[in-house]
């Protein structure tokens, strides 16, 4: 294995190269090698060396997905394929039936969908859609992202489609560094079922909702056709790349950041805030609550 000097600089050779934010990767580079000459470092076994590292990072700048990770399986040194990626990102997703793990109808009509993961949105689209059709009847819609741990921004921006009347509402973009492009995300003109529109949503979330998955959480919320009950999300909102150094670390480089069309500002570092905010175990019971409240009253 490379000693610690090898591989600190290997990794910073890669944050320097990619990240998003070029600025803040020359204060990332001047700490970590201020804390590389001064030894600390020294002694740590991998894994310590990635979370120390990791820690560090994070320090200077605060973005969840920057990280040195400890991986015990052996992997290839080769640059990453990035049709390889997908293939095993895409493979996972078929695994865990496209991120969908329940879709529950409850009492009082209500509608539960459990989504721990965010799907590629032509291989999910069939998946999501079975599940909006068992929805579609009922009189509202929570949305279980307690347990999502992210995925494509694409399946989120189909997911979010589902909530509006047509195509014609831009929902974020997305700022690639490498290219120097935005990418525009809009709402989909076709689903595959019905859109739900007119009825409430309330959106779970935890300490645990990531990535894709608080990608749904923000944009619902920023654009008012969700309530937010749970717990602040852990702050990713940045696309990333995954780089070896060794056969057991691997670099993350956050390339891309997402801003929204809303609040030209994202989640990154900070999390999704919820509305109501509630212990996660107690958010589905609080929703279901503030939904029979609203039932209850009388119309106006």
């Amino acid at each position: 294995m490379p000693n610690h000097e090898q591989i600190i600089k290997q990794a910073l050779g890669r944050i320097d190269a990619g990240y998003v934010f070029p600025e803040k990767a020359v204060d990332i580079d001047a700490a970590i090698r201020r804390r590389l000459a001064a030894g600390e470092y020294d002694g740590l076994d991998g894994p310590a060396l990635c979370e120390t590292v990791t820690a560090h990072l994070q320090e200077v700048c605060p973005d969840k997905h920057l990280r040195l990770l400890w991986v015990e399986e052996p992997q290839s040194l080769e640059p990453e394929d990035q049709d390889a990626g997908r293939a095993a990102f895409l493979e996972l997703l078929r695994a865990e039936n496209q991120g969908v793990r329940r879709v529950e109808q409850l009492d009082g009509g209500v509608a539960l969908v459990d989504i721990r993961r965010i799907p590629a949105a032509d291989e999910g689209a069939a998946v999501v859609g079975a599940a909006m059709r068992l929805a579609a009847s009922s009189s509202a819609l929570v949305l279980d992202l307690r347990e999502c741990r992210g995925g494509a921004p694409e399946g989120a921006a189909m997911w979010c489609s589902y909530f509006f009347p047509d195509d014609q509402v831009h929902l974020n973009d997305i700022y690639d560094r490498a290219t120097g492009t935005t990418r525009q995300f809009w709402t989909s003109a076709h689903l595959p079922a019905p859109r739900y529109l007119d009825r409430p949503v309330y959106v779970l979330t935890s300490a645990i909702t990531f990535s894709g998955g608080e990608d749904v959480a923000y944009t619902l919320q920023a654009h008012g056709r969700a309530i937010l009950v749970g717990e602040t999300t852990r702050g990713g909102a940045h696309p990333t790349d995954r780089h070896a150094v060794t056969e057991h670390i691997q670099v993350t480089v956050p390339t891309a950041r997402t801003i929204s069309t809303v609040t030209g500002g994202n989640w990154e570092g900070v999390g999704v805030v919820p509305d109501v905010p509630v212990p996660a175990d107690q958010a589905l019971d609080t929703a279901l609550k503030a939904i029979r409240a609203t039932e209850a009253r009388p119309s106006s």
